[in-house]
């Protein structure tokens, strides 16, 4: 049997699972909100490439050679331009955008056509590059704890790096909305997940 603290504990849990389900389930008022957050101070949105066919990278991967990794198909470029579209209808303009050198994630932040994309080397995908991951973390934080924020920022990236600054791991064209609290951590605030 459960004693009172366990499951007052489990009550809890499931109840802060579901806030996070509404708000990633893509409701009106849910979504209202995170697009509103996105355009306060100390907020940014972090971006899982839209849809690329596959898992992981071809043995011959090459960073700069995009006939070598797996990219976006059309489906992919579809939803990275109903991203784009969904920035501009919620009046996000002029962001900062920054992206994984991954061709998906370049081609993904190209296609928003929400603005210049600058190369972001710590939001690279460190995906069976395990030794990667905490060298790359804390360069990404120190950029976002250097970044002004005074206007809108998105990070083009991978799963697993949305997912270790986070903890949440968005599908293919998810928008996580982050918040940087005053202590310099960062918080997911709520995802939308673009189909």
């Amino acid at each position: 049997m459960f004693g009172m603290k366990k499951l007052v504990s489990w009550i809890t849990a499931i109840a802060v699972l579901a806030g996070l389900l509404t708000i990633s389930g893509g409701t009106h008022a849910g979504d209202t909100e995170l697009w509103q957050a996105l355009k306060s101070p100390g907020h940014f949105a972090m971006i899982r490439h839209a849809y690329a066919p596959g898992n992981g990278d071809p043995a011959n991967f090459k960073i700069d050679d995009c006939n070598t990794q797996r990219n976006l198909d059309e489906r992919g470029r579809a939803q990275a331009r109903k991203i784009g579209a969904l920035f501009r209808q919620n009046g996000i303009a002029e962001p900062a955008i920054y992206a994984s050198q991954w061709c998906r994630c370049r081609e993904t932040a190209t296609l928003l056509e929400l603005g210049i994309v600058s190369d972001l080397p710590s939001l690279n995908s460190f995906y069976e590059r395990e030794e990667n991951k905490q060298p790359q973390m804390k360069a990404l934080r120190a950029f976002l704890n250097k970044e002004p924020m005074e206007r809108p920022l998105i990070l083009v990236t991978h799963f697993v790096n949305i997912g270790a600054l986070t903890g949440v791991y968005p599908s293919s064209g998810g928008i996580v909305i982050v918040r940087m609290t005053e202590k310099g951590s960062f918080e997911p605030v709520g995802k939308i997940e673009v189909k």
